[in-house]
Parts: C-alpha cells; sequence; structure tokens
C-alpha cells in the first residue's frame, strides 16, 4: 500500500505542479520603415507579442484593448509589439494601425516568426516575461476579457 500512495502523491505532484515557462524564440524582423527588430531589443521588459492581419475582424476589435494594457502599464515598461501576417497585397500594416487610431509598432512579413512560434491563427497574442519565457498564450479578442488582464499580470 506504501508503494501506491507514494506513486498517487508522485502523479499528483505532477499533475498539480505549474508548467515551466518556455524562453521565447528569438526572433529578427523588419517594421513598415524596413527598420530591423529584435525581441532581444526588449530584453528586460514585458512583451505582449501580438500577432495579426489588417483583414482580421477580431483583431481589429481586440487591439485596442491590447493598447490600453500596454498604456496602463507602460510605468511598468510594457511593451506592445505587433507581428503581421497572411497580409493582403500591398497593404501597410503600420498604416492601418494608424488608420485605426493606434499607435503600436508592428512588424510585417511575419511568417518566419509565425512558423517559429507555432502560431495556428489570428488573434494569437503571446505575453513575455522581462526575463524572456513565454508566460502565457492567448486568442481572447474582446477588450474586457478577464483573460487579458490575467495574463498580463503573469507578467508584471
Amino acid at each position: 500500500m506504501g508503494h501506491f500512495f507514494r506513486a498517487f502523491i508522485a502523479v499528483l505532484v505532477l499533475i498539480t505542479a505549474p508548467a515551466m515557462a518556455e524562453p521565447a524564440p528569438a526572433f529578427s524582423l523588419a517594421d513598415s520603415n524596413g527598420q530591423q527588430v529584435n525581441l532581444s531589443d526588449y530584453a528586460g521588459k514585458p512583451v505582449i507579442l501580438h500577432f495579426w492581419a489588417s483583414w482580421c475582424p477580431a483583431c481589429k476589435m481586440g487591439q485596442p484593448g491590447l493598447q490600453a494594457l500596454a498604456e496602463q502599464h507602460a510605468d511598468q515598461q510594457v511593451v506592445l509589439l505587433g507581428v503581421n501576417f497572411a497580409e493582403d497585397e500591398g497593404v501597410d500594416p503600420q498604416q492601418v494601425l494608424s488608420s485605426r487610431g493606434l499607435s503600436f509598432r508592428t512588424l510585417v512579413k511575419g511568417k518566419p516568426v509565425v512558423e517559429l512560434y507555432g502560431v495556428k491563427g489570428t488573434p494569437t497574442t503571446f505575453f513575455i516575461t522581462r526575463e524572456g519565457e513565454v508566460a502565457g498564450i492567448s486568442n481572447a479578442y474582446k477588450p474586457e476579457d478577464p483573460e487579458l488582464r490575467d495574463m498580463l499580470a503573469r507578467i508584471l
């Protein structure tokens, strides 16, 4: 009976133990102006890494909320960084954001980073700690969704 009990406790610990955070994969992409940006440029800062496309209605709905979260925590150096992919020909993603009244920086031609991060669709948002670890991933798009605040709390 003692072996069964120890095995049960070991399994219980494995099931309830928090998952180990994975390092966020390093990448380099250009923005709309051709300036190269590396994830490592934001080392030591909490990063909200948002994968999106201009034709995505859920992205359009959720982006103001993501920007508001980043702005509310600017004193904690939270960075919102977009990665645009699967974009229509001739679209300038940064101009699309500007036309929507949004100012966060977005990187373009993000397919290599999409593959690196295993992104399956839009919107997908990664929350990366100051230590460069992925603390959470969300597909939430409603600005009032508590999941977004919960994910942000993990990286502050």
